[in-house]
C-alpha cells in the first residue's frame, strides 16, 4: 500500500511538472552572472560609458525574451579606473563572488592583466574593444574570447588599403602604449613597402593634455598627412588643438580608431572628411545589425555608437556560449564557443578554435554627414579571407 501511494504521488508529480509551461521549469536553474568591468573615470571613461550601456542592453533585452537557456541573466558593474591594476582588482572581486563570465575592458593593458587570472579565478573573459594581438598570440588563454577585430586584422586591412591613401610622405602620432606602437610601427611598414616614407614617429604619453609640442613637430615635417593611434580623452584633446593651431585641415588626418562616434561628436567639424578604420557602423548590411539597430533607435532615439555595435557583439557572442553549452560555468561556455560558427551582426563568422578570435569582415569609412549626423559611415569593406593565419605563438 505505502509502495502504490508513493507511486501514485511520483507520476502526479510527473504529470503537474509536464503540465508546466517550460519557462516555469527553468525558473529553477542557476542565473547566468556577468560580471561587466569597464572604465566608469580616466582616460576611457566615454568609451566605457558606450560599451556598458550596450552589455546592459544586450542583457535587457535576452532577459525581456526569458534569459538564456531558460536562465536569467544577472549582472553586476565595476569601474577599472583605465588601469590593469584596478581591472585586475575589480575582475577579481567580481569573480570571486560568482559574476565569473567577464566583460567591458576598453585598452590592451587591462585586457591582458584580466585574462591571465582566469583558471585562477574559474572565469571567463569577453574582449570586446581591446586590439593588442598578445591577446590571441603568446598570452592567449583557453577561457579568452576576442569578439572585436585585433590589430592583425587591421593591419592587414591597412597593408592593402594604405597602397591607394594619397600622398608621399607621411607622420606618426600615436599613444605609447602597446595598441598605439604596434599600430604606428605598423603603418610605417605598410606605407614604407608601398613606396612612401614615414620620417618622423611620435609617441605620446597617455593622459597627455599639452599637444603643442607635438602639433609643432609635425608642422615642422611638412608632410601630406598624419597617421593618428591615439585614444580617448587624449585622442579628444589632440585634435580640438591640431585644428586651433592650424594642422588641420591643411595636412589631413588619416585614423587608426580615430573616427570613432563620441570623438567626432566632441570635435564639432574638426574630424569631417577624415578617412579611418572603424569597427562597427549601422550601414553593415546584415540582418541581425538591422533588428539591433531597429531595437536601440526604439529605445535611444538615435543610432547605435561603433563601440556599442561591438560591445552588443560581443554580449551576443557570451550569451550563445551559454546557449550552446546549456551551462552558465565559464569552462563550459568556453568549450561550446571554441571552433562554433555564429550568427552576429557581422553575419555568419567563425570563432577561430586556435586563438579564440572571432574572425569577421573590416571597414574603412569616413566622418561625413549620414542620418542627419556627422558619424562614421562605411567606404570600403575588406572580406574576412584577409584575416592573418592564427599566430604560433598562441598555444592552448
Amino acid at each position: 500500500m505505502f509502495k502504490l501511494k508513493t507511486i501514485q504521488r511520483s507520476l502526479a508529480a510527473a504529470a503537474l511538472m509536464a503540465a508546466l509551461p517550460m519557462a516555469a521549469v527553468a525558473q529553477g536553474k542557476e542565473p547566468v552572472k556577468v560580471g561587466l568591468v569597464s572604465s566608469k573615470s580616466g582616460v576611457f571613461a566615454q568609451q566605457g560609458e558606450e560599451v556598458m550601456r550596450a552589455i546592459k542592453f544586450a542583457i535587457d533585452e535576452a532577459n525581456a525574451k526569458g534569459g538564456v537557456d531558460g536562465r536569467k541573466i544577472e549582472v553586476k558593474e565595476a569601474d577599472d579606473e583605465g588601469t590593469p591594476d584596478a581591472g585586475r582588482r575589480e575582475a577579481e572581486k567580481l569573480a570571486r563572488e560568482g559574476y565569473n563570465l567577464l566583460i567591458g575592458a576598453i585598452p590592451s593593458s587591462i585586457s591582458l592583466a584580466i585574462a591571465q587570472n582566469l583558471d585562477r579565478w574559474d572565469a571567463a573573459y569577453f574582449v570586446v574593444a581591446s586590439k593588442s594581438d598578445k591577446l590571441t598570440g603568446d598570452t592567449c588563454k583557453p577561457r579568452s574570447f576576442r569578439t572585436n577585430h585585433s590589430d592583425a586584422m587591421d593591419i592587414a586591412m591597412i597593408n592593402a588599403w594604405a597602397k591607394n591613401i594619397k600622398g608621399n610622405k607621411f607622420a606618426v602620432i600615436a599613444a605609447d602604449y602597446v595598441w598605439g606602437r604596434d599600430s604606428g610601427e605598423s603603418f610605417k611598414k605598410a606605407a614604407e613597402a608601398s613606396g612612401k616614407t614615414v620620417p618622423l614617429s611620435l609617441y605620446v604619453p597617455m593622459g597627455t593634455k599639452d599637444f603643442s609640442p607635438y602639433i609643432a613637430q609635425l608642422k615642422a615635417a611638412n608632410v601630406d598627412g598624419i597617421w593618428v593611434a591615439e585614444v580617448g580623452r587624449d585622442a579628444i584633446a589632440f585634435v580640438k588643438q591640431a585644428e586651433e593651431f592650424g594642422l588641420i585641415p591643411k595636412t589631413p588626418l588619416i585614423g587608426h580608431s580615430l573616427i570613432l562616434n563620441f570623438m567626432i561628436n566632441a570635435t564639432g567639424k574638426a574630424l569631417e572628411g577624415t578617412p579611418g578604420t572603424t569597427g562597427y557602423t549601422p550601414d553593415i548590411d546584415t540582418p541581425k545589425s538591422k533588428a539591433f539597430v531597429a531595437a536601440w533607435k526604439a529605445k535611444f532615439n538615435r543610432l547605435p555608437t561603433d563601440n556599442e555595435g561591438q560591445a552588443y557583439n560581443g554580449a551576443q557572442v557570451m550569451l550563445e556560449g551559454v546557449k550552446l553549452s546549456k551551462s552558465n560555468k565559464p569552462e563550459e561556455v568556453s568549450k561550446a564557443l571554441r571552433g562554433a560558427q555564429l550568427d552576429t551582426i557581422y553575419g555568419n563568422v567563425t570563432m577561430r578554435a586556435a586563438d579564440n578570435q572571432l574572425v569577421l569582415p573590416n571597414y574603412v569609412g569616413r566622418a561625413k554627414m549620414a542620418d542627419g549626423v556627422l558619424r562614421p559611415v562605411v567606404e570600403q569593406t575588406f572580406p574576412a579571407s584577409i584575416v592573418p593565419a592564427p599566430s604560433p605563438l598562441c598555444k592552448m
